[in-house]
């Protein structure tokens, strides 16, 4: 199969301007003449992989719960205390407890059954001569993770489909806006109905004390149920729209550069190829800090105050094209996780998803190869994305 890096790049920009046809071509033009730069109106712009690490890394200067941080965007939706929305001892601690939740053998118990039932979908409609739509079937491995996280018996009687867990985890996640420092009080009031729907099952499941479901685990570590809630619905709305944006993506940039079928014969360099994709298609293109006293970032000034955006699409993108043969340098490495404090707890969860999907694509591959056969882009979302992108049988 013919490599063609061009073709794959391409679709990766057109995801790009499709959810920002005006921002995008202004931050990637501004960050490849300055490493930082103040832009009036929106804050200090920083797109040097080094500086946005040095910023990331900083929890005393930069904080993540500022007033237009983006942790304080999520506090009138989830409560006070729900880890993404904490700075300092208080989130360190936090961390500590949370940590042994996300080990590989407890995030493989919640990813597997969603991945055998989006195995079982693409295999049906791929053997019934059937184009699939992988960013569909993503929705419904992340809705069969949502359940898994809110506690939810697969057979529960009025239990939502996973589907509908998805779209109403994604309703909460799409209210963020880059040039929206606070969310208003009639988007308060939508992700708060939200939350309130999701945290149903898992304050039934958090009050039966079940240590074999997620709320219950949180109840062990002596969380109170709000505390519980708030975590809970943080992790279900904070990953969801990066696993849809980026497992679509990671399938496309390797079909489109020519990487699938060796991938499916040697394995051997699969962490690798999803590495680069990570750092190609950057899904978190963005991330806030706010200034809490004053100093500087590389030769810029910063006011305590200060918006401080982090623009990792940039950052990672500098370093190259596609290549998932190439050395990643150090100071991008995994930076679309962030770094230091708040560097992603979710991480093994989301990698666990993005590998049990992957190699079930390339087992089918092996059984009978599959190609894209259509495909569209969103726009106007926050998190560029494919709306569309079918496999169908070669």
């Amino acid at each position: 199969m013919t490599r063609d890096a061009t073709a794959a790049e391409r679709w990766e920009r057109r995801i790009h301007l499709g959810a920002h046809p005006v921002l995008y071509p202004i931050i990637r033009g501004l960050g490849g003449v300055r490493p930082v730069i103040r832009l009036p109106g929106l804050g200090v712009l920083v797109s040097e992989a080094g500086l946005v690490r040095e910023v990331l890394m900083d929890q005393r200067r930069f904080v993540k719960n500022g007033p237009s941080g983006s942790g304080a965007l999520w506090t009138p939706v989830v409560g006070t205390k729900a880890l993404v929305n904490m700075d300092g001892d208080e989130h360190r601690e936090l961390r500590q407890r949370l940590g042994d939740l996300f080990t590989p053998r407890s995030v493989t118990g919640i990813v597997e059954p969603a991945a055998s039932a989006l195995d079982s979908r693409i295999t049906h409609e791929l053997d019934a001569g059937r184009a699939v739509d992988l960013v569909d079937c993503v929705k419904g491995l992340a809705g069969g993770v949502i359940s898994r996280l809110l506690g939810v018996p697969e057979h529960a009687p009025g239990r939502l489909p996973d589907k509908e867990l998805f779209n109403l985890a994604s309703s909460i996640s799409s209210l963020v806006r880059l040039g929206r420092p606070t969310l208003t009080v009639r988007q308060i009031a939508k992700g708060r109905s939200a939350v309130g729907i999701l945290s149903g099952p898992a304050r039934t499941a958090y009050r039966e004390s079940d240590p074999g479901t997620f709320p219950g685990r949180l109840r062990e570590l002596g969380m109170s149920e709000d505390e519980a809630m708030g975590i809970i619905s943080a992790f279900v709305m904070v990953g969801t729209e990066t696993l849809v944006s980026f497992v679509p993506r990671l399938v496309a940039l390797l079909a489109d550069s020519g990487h699938i079928e060796e991938l499916a014969k040697d394995r051997s360099t699969v962490p690798a190829a999803i590495n680069e994709a990570l750092r190609f298609t950057v899904p978190s293109p963005m991330m806030l800090r706010d200034a809490v006293e004053a100093g500087t970032i590389g030769r810029i000034a910063v006011r305590a105050g200060d918006r401080v955006l982090l623009s990792t699409v940039h950052a990672a993108k500098s370093i190259g094209g596609f290549d998932p043969g190439q050395a990643m340098p150090s100071q991008a490495r995994q930076l679309w996780f962030g770094a230091g404090p708040h560097f992603c707890i979710g991480m093994p969860l989301a990698m666990a998803e993005i590998n049990a999907t992957l190699e079930l694509l390339l087992n089918r591959y092996l059984q009978q190869p599959w190609a894209i056969s259509a495909r569209r882009v969103s726009r106007g979302v926050l998190i560029p994305a494919y709306r569309k992108l079918e496999l169908a049988n070669v």
